[in-house]
């Protein structure tokens, strides 16, 4: 009987095929990179952290190459989808091309006057998800990771901005009623003092006619926003007086005819200038709130490039590619270090001769001192900016993530730099070259890059340090080494996602670490038998990792030392305002919590 009841307890007890490898919860996704096991918790954990943020993580059916075959089509209820259309992006079967004729994996036939390509179901979902890969990390490891601060943050403004918005509201009435008491003294002077002692027929009837219409455009505003059951728009309100007042004209063509002051527009516009309204756009996270500095530099990988005697310069396209330069060549590289794509015209001997904007594009000088730009699939170039003055050579070039702009720097004979900036159509809308005294701020700009606040940060060699100025162009300082008043060869340049200024020092063979306003930190790196010496920095806003280049060997390290908060792990540790809400919760748990 005990046996017979201990084969029931194990009949009916349940068991699992699978345990999440970091705790004993169900798993239900699978770390290629890792390899293990994770439970949805830990799977978010695990993509957030900045250890292994550009892991790739699959559920379980990806892992078994997994593909849902037996969807019915939708035009033929008696077959199922097994292939995929590529140029109208729908699934087909079988008989819709063709019936079992086509059996091979990729087919092309010509359906009326355009070109389909038929692909294998499963080959298909492969290539979409490899393509949409960067997408899915950005998304795991940073927009799941920031949303729950951003909304602990709006629940404390949504108790403050009902009252905030019920005086501007309030204020905001009182000034549309003086409006409105200034357009009915406006039309009534018109029609009692002025109107009635002529015969409009030519030009003072039609002035006449204009006039009854700008009354009537304001009118009608005033009934639409100044009425108490209005749609409260203040930005909307001022926007709109802007552009409509000052087109109506109070002076008619005649000399007869005068204004008093009282009805200047001036008077109305000085009235509605008095409610501040500032417009602050979308709401960020404080990355400092978020990212802390690590007690070192960790080392995390290195690749070995083919084809590249050194590394000039480097810019980060995504987490697993970027462009690398030497004195001969500019070419795209994976993980690998296996080249993706060359570039043959670039210039032989800049050394940060290329950068790379928000679409993935490559910006670069070619030999002709023109800055060209190659398009994300890497077959079309065409010259962004013409060089038009043989007496200044571009020597640097840096995309502007924060405005779109591009900065250039730019040398001339004997010793002689500026950095000029370019909006997106490639129009030259500013040059930095002279402090406030009148003196030259550079030498020779190798390198050049931007920091979160605007600054624009140049490493000049001839000079020996590395000089930033404001967006606007007034000098900030310049550093030129630790402990001051020695000597700094620096060479590559770049900025974190914290505004450190870090850059490569050739006499002490270090990463040197500035904070935005010139202050000595810390030498990050140090040369080493794996690193060799550094020389060029690119620093990737999405792993917060910085890649490394040497001047002495075909190797390209990269290193971490930017970490998340504690908050991933300690989510319930109170805080200092009192407010015990979880520091980062699950999209169900927010959506639970909007449900109750």
């Amino acid at each position: 009987m005990d046996t017979a009841s201990s084969q029931n307890i194990t009949a009916s007890s349940p068991y699992r095929v699978h345990l999440c490898s970091k705790c004993p919860g169900d798993t239900a996704y699978y770390c290629v990179s890792c390899p293990c096991d994770l439970c949805p918790q830990c799977k978010e954990n695990h993509v957030k952290d900045l250890q292994t943020i550009d892991h790739d993580v699959v559920s379980h059916r990806d892992k078994i190459n997994y593909i849902p075959t037996q969807e019915i089509c939708v035009r033929h209820p008696s077959h199922v989808y097994t292939k995929y259309c590529e140029p109208c992006q729908v699934p087909v079967c079988d008989f819709w091309f063709g019936h079992k004729s086509h059996k091979l994996p990729v087919r092309s036939f010509l359906f009326g006057k355009k070109k389909h390509k038929i692909q294998d179901l499963q080959k298909a979902y492969k290539s979409k998800r490899q393509q949409h890969r960067g997408t899915i990390h950005t998304i795991r490891s940073e927009a799941l990771f920031y949303r729950p601060v951003l909304l602990t943050g709006i629940k404390a403004d949504v108790k403050t901005c009902h009252t905030e918005f019920s005086l501007l509201q309030s204020e905001m009435l009182t000034k549309a009623q003086k409006l409105k008491g200034l357009i009915d003294y406006v039309v009534y002077d018109l029609l009692n003092y002025v109107l009635c002692d002529f015969d409009f027929k030519h030009r003072c009837e039609k002035q006449k006619i204009e006039m009854i219409r700008h009354i009537v455009r304001i009118r009608r505003y005033e009934h639409r926003y100044v009425q108490p059951a209005f749609t409260f728009s203040a930005l909307q309100f001022l926007s709109f007086t802007k552009t409509v007042l000052p087109q109506i004209h109070l002076t008619l063509h005649t000399s007869q005819l005068s204004m008093t002051e009282s009805l200047n527009k001036e008077d109305v516009m000085e009235s509605l200038s008095a409610i501040q309204i500032t417009e602050r756009g979308n709401r960020r996270v404080g990355n400092q709130c978020l990212l802390k500095l690590t007690s070192g530099a960790e080392f995390h990988q290195s690749l070995t490039l083919t084809g590249v005697d050194r590394c000039l310069h480097i810019s980060c396209v995504t987490s697993d590619r970027v462009w690398v330069s030497d004195l001969k060549k500019l070419m795209l590289t994976d993980t690998t270090g296996v080249p993706l794509h060359r570039v043959e015209d670039s210039c032989s001997y800049e050394d940060g001769l290329h950068t790379v904007n928000s679409e993935s594009e490559l910006i670069y000088i070619d030999r002709k001192h023109n800055i060209n730009k190659l398009s994300k699939d890497m077959k079309t170039t065409t010259t962004f900016i013409k060089r038009t003055d043989s007496t200044w050579e571009p020597w640097c070039v840096y995309w502007s993530p924060s405005t779109g702009d591009l900065l250039v720097g730019m040398y001339r004979e004997p010793l002689t730099g500026k950095v000029t900036r370019y909006n997106q159509s490639g129009q030259l809308t500013q040059t930095i070259q002279y402090s406030s005294t009148g003196r030259g701020l550079y030498s020779g700009p190798d390198y050049i890059t931007e920091n979160n606040n605007g600054d624009v940060v140049v490493s000049d060699t001839w000079s020996g340090a590395v000089v930033v100025t404001e967006r606007g162009g007034r000098h900030r300082f310049s550093y030129t080494g630790h402990p001051p008043g020695s000597v700094l060869w620096p060479h590559g340049i770049c900025t974190d996602v914290l505004s450190h200024i870090l850059v490569c020092d050739d006499r002490t063979k270090t990463v040197q670490m500035i904070n935005k306003d010139g202050q000595f930190l810390s030498r990050l790196l140090t040369k080493s038998q794996e690193m060799g010496l550094p020389y060029s920095l690119s620093y990737d806003v999405n792993t917060h990792r910085l890649w490394v280049g040497s001047w002495n060997n075909n190797k390209v390290c990269v290193y971490r030392y930017i970490t998340r908060q504690d908050a991933l792990t300690d989510e319930h540790r109170p805080r200092p305002d009192g407010d015990t809400t979880p520091r980062h919760t699950t999209t169900h748990q927010l959506n639970e919590s909007k449900t109750h």
